[in-house]
C-alpha cells in the first residue's frame, strides 16, 4: 500500500511539473484556432501549445523519471498532454515496449490530431509484426483505434511492403464515423499515387462506400502526385 501511494505521488508530481510548463507555453490565439479544428475535444481541454514546442519538450523529457511518471498517469486532463504522450513514444527503441505503450494510450484518444501524432519509429523496423496488429486495430470498436490502424497501413505498407490484400482490409471497414471514413479516403487516395494499378479497380468497380469513393477521388485530384491524365479519369469515376 505504501509503495502504491509513493508511485501515485511520483506520477502526480511529474504531471504537475509538466502541466505547469505546458501552461507557461500557452498561446490563446492558437488555442482558439485549435478548438475549431477539433470539435470532438471539449474546449476546456485545449491549452494552446504548438506541436514544435511539444516535440522539443518530449525530446528534453524522454528517458527521465519525470517522463516515466507522466506516461503512467492516464487519462490526461489536457489535449496537449495526450499529444506530448504520443511524442514521447516516438524514440522508444523496443518494438514490444512501443506497442504496449501505444495500446495503453489508444483507448483515451478522442481526436484525429492525437491519433495521427502516434508514430513510434520502432514500428517501421518490425513490419511483419505490425501488419497483424494493424489488421486487429481495424476490427476494434473504438473510432480512433480503427483510424490509427488505417494510418499505419498508409504509412508503412504502400511502398516496398505493399500487398494488394491490405486494400481489401481497409475497404472492408464498415463505419459511419466521419474520422474513420476520412482516413479510409486518405488511405486510398495515397494508395492511388503509389499503387495505381492495384487501387483503380476499387473505384472502377465501385467497391468502396460511396462517400469514401467520392472523397478518395476528391483527395486524389487535389494531390500533386497524381498526373493530369489520371485526374481526368478519376473525375469521370465520381459517383453522381
Amino acid at each position: 500500500m505504501e509503495e502504491r501511494k509513493e508511485l501515485l505521488g511520483t506520477e502526480e508530481r511529474a504531471v504537475g511539473a509538466i502541466r505547469e510548463r505546458l501552461l507557461a507555453m500557452q498561446d490563446l490565439e492558437y488555442r482558439d484556432f485549435q478548438r475549431r479544428l477539433m470539435p470532438t475535444v471539449a474546449p476546456e481541454r485545449v491549452i494552446g501549445v504548438r506541436s514544435p514546442q511539444l516535440r522539443l519538450l518530449a525530446r528534453e523529457l524522454f528517458g527521465s523519471r519525470e517522463a516515466e511518471g507522466f506516461l503512467r498517469a492516464l487519462p490526461h486532463r489536457y489535449y496537449e498532454e495526450d499529444n506530448l504522450h504520443a511524442f514521447l513514444l516516438e524514440p522508444i527503441r523496443s518494438y514490444d515496449c512501443a506497442l504496449a505503450e501505444v495500446e495503453r494510450l489508444l483507448p483515451y484518444v478522442d481526436n484525429w490530431a492525437t491519433c495521427d501524432s502516434m508514430r513510434p519509429r520502432a514500428f517501421g523496423r518490425n513490419l511483419p509484426k505490425l501488419r497483424e496488429e494493424a489488421r486487429r486495430w481495424l476490427g476494434c470498436g473504438h473510432i480512433y483505434t480503427v483510424r490509427f490502424g488505417i494510418g499505419m497501413l498508409m504509412r508503412f505498407y504502400l511502398d516496398d511492403a505493399f500487398e494488394p490484400e491490405y486494400l481489401a482490409w481497409v475497404a472492408a471497414v464498415e463505419s459511419g464515423e466521419y474520422y474513420i471514413r476520412m482516413m479510409a479516403a486518405w488511405y486510398f487516395a495515397t494508395a492511388l499515387a503509389k499503387q495505381w494499378d492495384a487501387v483503380i479497380p476499387y473505384l472502377e468497380q465501385r467497391r468502396l462506400d460511396p462517400w469514401v469513393h467520392n472523397k478518395t477521388v476528391q483527395k486524389a485530384v487535389e494531390s500533386f502526385r497524381i498526373t493530369a491524365e489520371q485526374k481526368a479519369y478519376l473525375r469521370a469515376l465520381k459517383i453522381r
